[in-house]
């Protein structure tokens, strides 16, 4: 046990994770030269075409260092604020962090959050000042800045290039020498942490755990203590780029279990594994419920497709455990899911996934998030709003609050000014401005979550070109002044089109939504208005003509009359078509509705 290391990288977008992974497996001599390529460890298309990590994964290097044989476990995670859950499950299950840092970048605000994740944790951080061989590069001030984050030495920072393999060595030396090896007693009976797990079609699911305390065999009974149930392990190894079977996973060890569950919802990620004969009294604590964001329905296009949508975000839940789902129905989309997220990104990924992995084509309503409602009979009673349809009555609400995050941005001193008004604009109330050097302006804000939701972090990097890092924590709930906006096509409410705005942007985004509407809805035979309203007061309106035929064409000079009394008769027809006419809407509109600013 002495002799095993178990630690993960974490770091900002883009600041060289998956390439110093790379280098990593390269130097133990873990990929041969056939099995090497660019971010060996991002195994999904997605990944490697946004060059992004979305998934933490997990790999075992072999590595002799004076002499003696060393096991490294190394889990790499994403870098990208909506999926710090995955970052947080990583950070459980080791004892070690590298903490990269762009020599170019410097310090960044997911760098920060990151770190404090770790440090809650009592990991052993060992900094690594990456990219030192960029033109643009500024080590000396880099160092500097991470000297004052960490309060550590400059000589304990290790500078090195994950494209040119420079400062490896020192970087695995360091691993061995600074990382404690793991604690615990062989001898007591079985407790592991299941960290992450995949559905895999033909084995059912994968766990990937590691063992705190005892070991696991091949065979044995063990039991899964948060859904009380046992399994045979039928498989147990450990994982290199492929599983490798083993007999048994020891003390301290990183491995994964193969027990033929079929039924996705049997295993919880940070769920304990024990002996079902002996098993452990004492669950492993310390991992949090994740706290979704972002709200959206999720719909399948064909309704009889509803069950497989099941299945398939069950699936995907195995692998991605900070998505969180429950059934809902909408009158406008019949059945469907609504899915809590971490963030945009977060939606996206999901959303793209179902089509990938799972062949599923599904409309996702507008995004919002969770509001609390009291009324003026109850004034104690707390209503959970996740959709503008559950507002109550405005003659019965006494006061809406909306969720308020606390905003921290990093960015270049010369956009602070553009960076500011972005945020006022977003309803934010700037709270502190920090320079962290002559350059850097760290800028805290308590903004409306819901303001965030959209557009706010595209919007960020135009601004600031691309510059500013953000990274955002709840902080509660405040009262707002909230209205719902409803939106009516042929005097019919679109309950998916519903919105809940502050009462200052209503009238705007009204407006500004019925006016794209009308751009997408095709004309049909009658007139089809398209309204805003409040409750029963109309804000805006629109009118999608309609396609109509010349019927006066066949009277040629004559008298008046003719002409009006054949127009009258069209009237009347086009009048009874509008009463009995149903809009569809199409797909792009709901979509289009996010991006009203373009």
């Amino acid at each position: 046990m002495k002799n095993i290391r178990n630690f993960c990288i974490i770091a900002h977008i883009d600041h060289g994770k998956s390439t110093l992974a790379d280098r990593l497996l390269d130097t133990t001599a873990t990929v041969t030269a056939r099995e090497k390529q660019e971010q060996l460890l991002d195994s999904m298309d997605l990944e490697r075409e946004r060059g992004i990590t979305i998934k933490s994964h997990a790999v075992q290097m072999d590595y002799e260092f004076e002499g003696e044989k060393y096991t490294l476990n190394l889990i790499d995670t994403p870098g990208h604020v909506d999926f710090s859950y995955e970052v947080s499950r990583s950070i459980a299950a080791c004892e070690g962090a590298l903490l990269v840092v762009d020599a170019a970048q410097s310090i960044q605000a997911q760098t920060i959050s990151n770190l404090y994740l770790a440090l809650e944790n009592d990991l052993e951080i060992i900094p690594v000042l990456n990219k030192i061989d960029l033109p643009s590069a500024n080590p000396e001030e880099v160092t500097d800045d991470i000297v004052d984050l960490l309060g550590c030495d400059p000589e304990e920072i290790i500078p090195a290039s994950a494209k040119t393999g420079l400062g490896i060595d020192e970087i695995l030396e360091a691993i061995i020498k600074r990382i404690p090896a793991p604690k615990g007693n062989p001898d007591e009976s079985l407790q592991a942490l299941i960290f992450d797990s995949v559905y895999n079609p033909f084995r059912g699911v994968e766990t990937y755990f590691r063992v705190l305390n005892g070991e696991i065999k091949k065979g044995q009974h063990v039991k899964f203590m948060a859904t009380g149930k046992s399994y045979d392990a039928n498989e147990v190894g450990t994982l290199k780029l492929k599983q490798l079977p083993k007999q048994v996973i020891k003390t301290g060890d990183v491995g994964y279990l193969i027990t033929g569950i079929k039924d996705a919802r049997e295993v919880k990620v940070g769920d304990t594994i024990t002996d079902a004969e002996s098993p452990t009294t004492n669950m492993i604590a310390g991992f949090e419920d994740v706290k979704p964001m972002v709200f959206a329905g999720i719909y399948p296009v064909d309704t009889e497709e509803y069950e497989e949508l099941r299945t398939s975000m069950e699936k995907l839940q195995l692998n991605d455990a900070s998505l969180v789902f429950q059934p809902e129905s909408s009158a406008a989309l019949g059945f469907g899911f609504r899915c809590g997220f971490l963030g945009m990104l977060h939606l996206e990924i999901i959303q793209e996934r179902l089509e990938r992995e799972f062949d599923m084509t599904v409309i996702t309503t507008v995004p919002n998030v969770s509001y609390h409602a009291y009324t003026n009979k109850e004034p104690d009673e707390v209503i959970l709003v996740n959709n503008p349809s559950d507002l109550p009555e405005p003659s019965t609400l006494d006061r809406v609050e909306e969720p308020f995050i606390k905003a921290t941005i990093i960015t270049k001193a010369e956009f602070v000014g553009p960076v500011m008004s972005l945020c006022i604009e977003k309803r934010g109330e700037i709270v502190n401005q920090t320079y962290l050097t002559t350059e850097r302006v760290e800028l805290t804000f308590d903004m409306p979550l819901a303001e965030i939701v959209f557009d706010f972090y595209d919007r960020l990097k135009t601004v600031s070109r691309g510059y500013a890092s953000f990274d955002y924590a709840p902080i509660g709930m405040r009262e707002s002044h909230l209205v719902k906006v409803d939106v009516l096509l042929n005097g019919n409410t679109v309950d998916a089109l519903s919105a809940l705005l502050h009462r200052d942007n209503a009238y705007d985004i009204g407006k500004r939504m019925c006016e794209k509407l009308k751009e997408l809805i095709p004309r049909q035979q009658f007139d089809i208005p398209i309204q805003a309203a409040i409750g029963s007061k109309i804000i805006s309106r629109e009118t999608v003509k309609a396609l109509r035929k010349d019927v006066t064409a066949k009277c040629y000079g004559g008298d008046i009359s003719r002409k009006r009394k054949l127009l009258e008769k069209q009237k009347k027809g086009k009048k009874r078509m509008r009463a009995v006419g149903n809009v569809e809407i199409p797909q792009e509109a709901f979509m289009a509705v996010l991006k009203l600013n373009d």
